[in-house]
């Protein structure tokens, strides 16, 4: 495969100024020190910073699909991607150019998915996406919102990283789902919505723009247009009436417009970028829009100052956000129990622990402190206990009395006491009750309420029990908590 042009030169005799300024020394070092923040960028990307909700600057690529988003990021990468019939692109791909200034320099690529690095070549590109496409998404025509990265590095590429998404389709096509549409919208919402996002809308030029659906999307999020960028695509299989669309700007397009060429067939990169220069310079209704507007040369240089305006931009609030998160992080950790290294701390933890349950279950029982459970009155032991020890007493009189109430019912009202009395006659004092008749009535006083204290017994166990288990519930959290590392623990001491 033929390499890729250098987007530091134009083909033409008589490049456009923007495209020029490509090649100057002052752009080579404005790349070097726009590489380190995006490679800053990139770190914070790859550690996942988003779902902590931190958004980080995006360029991201939309269109519809066969709008020709593939043949402008092959473009301005100078490689290869998957093509065919229907999505070619089902999961967001995050595509790393980084130019190398060094001659000699072979290029390096790789692909970034699930957890593992997978290298690659320039005429590897292709399958590897798709290996990686299939695994993620599997081997129908079915969408993931789980990203691949892609890293190019080589000589000739801007600095730049863009996500391009899959394209807009509303039919579903044999093996796709039938809300294939709302899948790939969700998707596209997800990361064109945060303000920290540069919109790339690819546009064909044999469309009416406003009819385009990528256009009502990209409006629904940024109605002033102010971070989107259009890229009219096969500029030259509709040249009629393209200046009047990209001057009119009929859809609120806030960064302005980029016309390009698409390469066709076999064409190498250089002689695609060749043609383009050609197509615009001399077609006598191309030629009237203006040079910086078109070109891939002209795109790229265009994405490389947006990416570092709003990496400048959002760079401050990004640093703050990831300190906030960090010191939120850390309070959080420091609540966590310590991990355990020796005998001496395990211990010194679990006495804790006791004398912390201990503490608390002696100002509820014994001293009826109940400070740690203000609303819960069922936690208020001391109450609770008299309220029982009241419903006792009042048991024992309704017992007694009930008793009573049946022999004066049966006209035997102490019949029973005076029986005792009799049969325990004996020479003694007057007036005096026998001690034998004594216990005998008072045995069959207390054989009515005989269940009455074992069951007020029962009553104050369990509650004492349901008090005790209530209070320990963020003790035994703790405990459970500190089991992981005793047990870490043991194993270490009995290894030893």
């Amino acid at each position: 495969m033929a390499s890729a042009p250098s987007l530091c030169s134009h083909p033409n005799d008589n490049p456009s100024k923007e495209a020029a300024a490509l090649d100057t020394p002052f752009f080579s070092l404005y790349n070097e020190r726009i590489r380190e923040l995006l490679d800053a960028v990139d770190r914070l990307r790859d550690l996942k910073v988003t779902k902590e909700g931190i958004q980080l600057p995006t360029i991201v690529v939309v269109g519809d699909q066969s709008s020709g988003k593939s043949s402008v990021l092959e473009s301005l990468a100078g490689i290869s991607l998957p093509r065919g019939q229907g999505i070619c692109t089902r999961v967001p791909l995050i595509m790393r150019l980084q130019g190398s200034h060094h001659h000699s320099s072979e290029p390096e690529l790789y692909l970034e998915y699930k957890g593992k690095t997978v290298p690659t070549s320039e005429e590897g590109i292709s399958n590897s996406i798709n290996t990686g496409t299939e695994e993620i998404a599997g081997k129908q025509k079915g969408v993931s919102d789980n990203p691949i990265t892609l890293v190019v590095k080589k000589k000739g590429v801007p600095d730049l990283t863009m996500v391009d998404l899959p394209g807009i389709t509303r039919v579903p096509v044999l093996g796709q789902p039938e809300d294939i549409y709302e899948q790939i919208s969700k998707i596209i919402m997800e990361y064109i919505t945060p303000k920290e996002t540069i919109i790339l809308n690819v546009l064909s030029a044999t469309v009416d723009f406003p009819t385009c659906e990528s256009i009502r999307m990209s409006l629904a999020v940024d109605k002033s247009g102010e971070r989107t960028l259009a890229v009219v695509t096969k500029a030259d299989k509709a040249p009629e009436g393209l200046h009047e669309k990209v001057t009119a700007d009929d859809v609120n397009i806030g960064l302005g417009y980029v016309c390009v060429r698409n390469r066709i067939g076999e064409e190498s990169y250089e002689e695609a970028r060749a043609a383009e220069a050609s197509l615009f310079e001399a077609h006598p209704l191309l030629s009237l829009i203006d040079k910086s507007m078109v070109g891939i040369p002209v795109l790229a240089q265009k994405l490389v100052k947006i990416q570092a305006s709003i990496i400048g931009k959002c760079l401050p609030e990004i640093i703050k956000k990831v300190d906030e998160k960090h010191t939120q992080n850390v309070s959080e950790l420091n609540i966590l129990p310590r991990k355990l290294n020796n005998t001496a701390e395990a211990m010194a933890v679990f006495v804790k622990v006791i004398g912390s349950a201990k503490e608390s279950l002696a100002k509820l029982l014994l001293r009826g402190e109940n400070d740690e459970f203000l609303d819960d009155k069922t936690m208020h032991c001391s109450a609770r206990i008299v309220e029982l020890l009241d419903e006792y007493s009042q048991q024992l009189h309704s017992r007694s009395s009930s008793v009573e109430e049946e022999s004066s019912k049966n006209n035997l009202f102490l019949m029973e006491e005076i029986g005792v009395l009799g049969e325990s006659s004996q020479v003694a004092l007057p007036n005096f009750l026998p001690r034998s008749a004594f216990t005998t009535i008072l045995k069959q006083k207390l054989k009515g309420v005989a269940q009455t204290p074992y069951e007020f017994t029962r009553k104050v166990w369990n509650y004492i029990e349901a008090l005790s288990c209530a209070s320990w519930w963020g003790i035994q959290r703790v405990i459970r908590s500190c089991k992981p590392p005793a047990e870490g623990l043991h194993i270490i001491s009995s290894q030893r």
